[in-house]
């Protein structure tokens, strides 16, 4: 049973508030929001990581370092909530 808010009475997960990431262009790739974001240090670091954290991409478990990201997308690594935003206006 998932654990409640005592203020809401909604559960604890659903009362997470994710980052807001802000990305240029309608795309990024998920080995490069990861270095972004200085989850790891490079390139070397990546591979490990993705093997060994879990990461959801709007719900679905994702290992690809190259999964393509858009706006709205939802990633989540390990209790860190991630939601990428456009930077300024749409091209």
């Amino acid at each position: 049973m998932p654990l409640e808010s005592a203020e809401t009475g909604v559960p604890a997960r659903l009362t997470r508030v994710a980052q807001e990431v802000s990305i240029r262009g309608e795309m990024i790739r998920l080995g490069q929001l990861l270095k972004l974001t200085g989850a790891v240090g490079g390139g070397g670091d990546l591979k490990e990581f993705l093997t060994a954290e879990r990461i959801l991409v709007n719900g679905e478990p994702e290992a690809r370092r190259g999964r393509q990201l858009h706006p709205g997308d939802l990633i989540e690594v390990g209790s860190e909530q991630l939601r990428l935003v456009r930077d300024g206006p749409a091209r």
